[in-house]
């Protein structure tokens, strides 16, 4: 005779709360479907910033052309231009050439391969009408290892998965929540040393190993160490917050939203204006851009990116701190 375990059918049930994850799980993968094709299914330039060398009437034109592709700001000569290009005040720079048949197109695709084409296009239609040839110019090129500058995006991406997968570890083995707000000192030590560690083995891949991004070595590695503390610092605090669903919460922002927004296989002015617009502030976005600087614009425009980057740092470990003093429920949580 065969005698069943009280509650063995109780544990494979489907509660209201497992319920709720599968819903929040469908709700990720939908809303990473979303995001994805929402952003990349149709890139096409819109308002990418151009100096252009030319009278202002010349300018305009290239201001009103059918989709708005450009955003012209006219200068005074092609050194004015490539400064503001360099300075990353302008993406391109377009010069019209008074005295012959042929313009001069600046591209730099070292801040993204599909944008250079895509100026390229637009530059090309505009001199074909105007029957005139055009020459273009690549004056910030991407690295001969570092094809369509795609590098800097999935360094970025591997940097970030490993502090949320640090982070979802800590959650999974000493609970979401510390202690005391000490132990949630602990954590973020932890965190930190974890990412000195991160940011210079994703250098020492890049330089050395694969010399796909080189001659940047040190700057790489404490770019890569802040942003994983970051997010790693993020998740906990999220997870201090809400529980495991702070994990999912971390991949809904640093990749279902991050990722398409960051600029790496289309870049901000190609894609849809909501992704356009958050882009920068989150620092999937604001890494791939810093590296990019880094290594192809001498370190120019740094301050924004690195900021974004500090604050999400700072924002993660003071909410953690704070998560760590909230009223705990006992039984809930296990200690660090």
């Amino acid at each position: 005779m065969h005698h069943a375990t009280p509650g063995a059918g109780g544990r494979g049930a489907l509660t209201p709360g497992t319920l709720a994850l599968v819903v929040g799980v469908l709700a990720v993968q939908l809303g990473f479907l979303l995001s994805y094709i929402g952003s990349f299914h149709h890139p096409q330039p819109q308002g990418i910033p151009i100096a252009v060398v030319a009278p202002q009437k010349a300018a305009d034109r290239l201001d009103r052309l059918p989709g708005n592709p450009l955003s012209a700001t006219v200068v005074e000569d092609e050194r004015a231009a490539r400064e503001r290009v360099r300075e990353r005040e302008a993406e391109g720079a377009y010069l019209m050439n008074p005295r012959g048949g042929r313009d001069t197109l600046l591209v730099a695709s070292g801040a993204g391969g599909p944008q250079a084409q895509a100026l390229r296009r637009v530059g090309e239609r505009v001199a074909a009408e105007q029957d005139r040839r055009l020459k273009v110019v690549d004056i910030a090129p991407a690295g001969e290892q570092d094809y369509e500058s795609l590098t800097a995006f999935y360094l970025i991406v591997g940097w970030l998965v490993g502090g949320y997968l640090l982070a979802s570890l800590m959650g999974v083995l000493a609970g979401t929540r510390p202690a005391r707000p000490e132990l949630g000192a602990l954590r973020l030590v932890g965190a930190a040393a974890y990412a000195v560690l991160s940011g210079l083995g994703g250098a020492i891949i890049v330089d050395p190993v694969l010399h796909a991004l080189p001659g940047h070595f040190v700057s790489l590695w404490w770019v890569g160490a802040l942003l994983v503390f970051g997010t790693a610092a993020c998740t906990l605090a999220l997870e201090a917050f809400l529980g495991i669903v702070g994990i999912g919460v971390a991949v809904l922002i640093f990749v279902v939203l991050g990722n398409p927004s960051a600029g790496g296989a289309f870049q901000k002015h190609l894609i849809p204006s909501f992704w356009r617009a958050i882009g920068d502030w989150i620092p999937t976005g604001a890494g791939t851009t810093a590296v990019r600087n880094i290594v192809y614009f001498s370190g120019n425009a740094l301050g924004t990116p690195l900021l974004v980057l500090g604050g999400w740092a700072l924002a993660g470990a003071v909410l953690l701190l704070a998560g760590s003093l909230r009223r705990r429920e006992p039984g809930l949580t296990l200690p660090l």
